[in-house]
């Protein structure tokens, strides 16, 4: 039966999914990527298609953004459709001086300052952590790019996309911290929780320390496809 954020029924949705945030980002995913794509869900305009890729079912879902969003969608994917892997595939902001802007990067784990990390376990402060072998899926897919330069690490997770504290980026980046988004420890918290695999493939589409260059939209889409092969690649190891 359907769950108050997905219209699908039981068995139409693949138990691998990609997720980017955004809604049309995960249409054309869908469209250009999976074999047979069908729109099995488009509750709220987060759509959902399942198709295949290289012969295994595979769904591609929007999460829409920031945590709780994110929260939503993979709980009641792993909880009430059978779900066992989800990668992550979007874009963030650099901040180490060892990513430029195209760089992708995989996330190992996902720091954060939100409530999130402290819901679960009273007077602990948990770290959201990366699946392994979803990880080690995507480094050896990424180990056969020629044209693509990886990087694995942590990112931020922050709820305040505006929100810009020099002390916290400084403090973060000196501890080896990548890059920041909005999403990953809400995906990794959900995957712990419910019993599934989760991983994160950024793309760098600007840095916080650099803003001599900014990637043009046909750069976006050419290096973003490169996540995306990297997130499958993981999905299927």
């Amino acid at each position: 039966m359907a769950t108050p954020h997905i219209a699908a029924e039981p068995g139409q949705v693949a138990p691998l999914v990609l997720m980017p945030g955004d809604p049309k980002r995960a249409a054309r995913i869908a469209a250009e990527h999976l074999e047979g794509a069908e729109l099995v869900s488009d509750v709220r305009g987060i759509g959902c298609w399942t198709g295949s890729w290289q012969g295994t079912p595979m769904s591609v879902m929007a999460s829409g953004m920031g945590i709780p969003s994110v929260s939503i969608y993979a709980t009641e994917l792993f909880r009430f459709y059978g779900v066992e892997r989800i990668v992550r595939v979007g874009t963030c902001g650099g901040m180490s001086d060892k990513v430029a802007v195209g760089d992708t990067i995989v996330a190992t784990a996902a720091h954060t300052n939100a409530s999130l990390s402290t819901l679960f376990v009273p007077g602990i402060s948990l770290s959201w952590t990366a699946s392994y072998p979803l990880l080690r899926g995507a480094m050896d897919a990424a180990a056969g790019l020629t044209d693509a330069t990886v990087h694995t690490g942590p990112v931020y997770c922050s709820d305040h996309f505006y929100f810009a504290n020099p002390d916290i980026i400084g403090g973060l980046a000196k501890y080896g911290t990548l890059g920041v988004e909005m999403e990953s420890a809400g995906l990794y918290a959900c995957a712990a929780a419910e019993g599934g695999e989760a991983l994160t493939v950024l793309t760098v589409s600007d840095h916080l320390f650099d803003s001599s260059r900014d990637m043009s939209s046909e750069e976006r889409e050419t290096l973003y496809a490169t996540s995306v092969r990297i997130a499958a690649a993981a999905l299927l190891a």
